[in-house]
This record gives C-alpha cells, sequence and structure tokens, in this order.
C-alpha cells in the first residue's frame, strides 16, 4: 500500500521555531521553505506529501503539484482540517496515510477515519531520520 503523509501546514509552520519567526515577517517565503523540506523528505523516504493550508479563494485548489508534492488550499471559510479529514475519509482504505499535526482534535478525527497520526515533533525526527539515511545510502554507493 503506498504511504502518504498529510500536513497540517499552520499546525507545522508554527510548532517549528525557525518557521515561526520566518512566517511571523515572510509567510510565502515560510511556506515555501516547509515545502522545500517536505519535498526533500519525499524524495529520500519515496512517501507522498500532501501539504494543506486554511483556505484563500471561493473554493479548494491545488496551488501547486510536483510528482510526490502537493500543495492544496482549503476554500475560504473552511479550515485545512476539513480538507484533511475529506482526504483521509476519501482515501484511508487506499493509502496508508499519515496526518502531520499537533491539533489534539484533528487528531483523534483522522485516527477515527483510519489514518495514523504524527506530531509536529516525530515529523521533524521522520525527516531527519530519513536524510541520514539517505546520506548514508548514498555513502555506500560511492564506496562500490
Amino acid at each position: 500500500m503506498r504511504k502518504v503523509l498529510i500536513v497540517d501546514g499552520h499546525s507545522i509552520l508554527f510548532a517549528w521555531k525557525e518557521l515561526a519567526a520566518l512566517h511571523a515577517g515572510k509567510p510565502e517565503i515560510a511556506r515555501s521553505r516547509l515545502a522545500e523540506i517536505l519535498l526533500r523528505y519525499s524524495d529520500s523516504s519515496g512517501v507522498n506529501v500532501v501539504l494543506v493550508y486554511d483556505g484563500r479563494g471561493p473554493k479548494a485548489n491545488l496551488d501547486e503539484s510536483e510528482d510526490r508534492l502537493q500543495i492544496f488550499y482549503s476554500k475560504a471559510g473552511q479550515s485545512a482540517d476539513a480538507l484533511i479529514e475529506r482526504f483521509v475519509v476519501k482515501y484511508a482504505s487506499e493509502y496508508a496515510i499519515t496526518v502531520a499535526t499537533d491539533d489534539n482534535m484533528e487528531r483523534t478525527t483522522v485516527t477515527t477515519f483510519g489514518a495514523q497520526w504524527i506530531s509536529s515533533g516525530e515529523l521533524r525526527s521522520e525527516i531527519e531520520f530519513s536524510e541520514k539515511d539517505l546520506a548514508e545510502r548514498l555513502k555506500s554507493l560511492r564506496k562500490r
């Protein structure tokens, strides 16, 4: 079963101190930085990533799409949580979904619908582990 990580964008932005500080002055740059981090994680781990933010516009939309990273904004007036929940309900039977958020209510909801949950701290650890693992694999290949 293919793995998918759904990231509650603002939850992670505000939980990671360096991104929260950046977001305070330059929110677009903070969002781009988070996307870069998640794209590298996807490349090193093979996990597809869906990054979701609270709404901007009359309907939910896909802001950017890479092969392994998709960025969605919920429609105006709708929370990212609602969009994340819809994704989990619709796709939990097809994919092994993990949701990264520090929102306790969101955690309860997505696990009820069949997804796994990780905190912002656990996500950071997963990313660091994946980067170290990739570095070790590359080092091993260079020795051959």
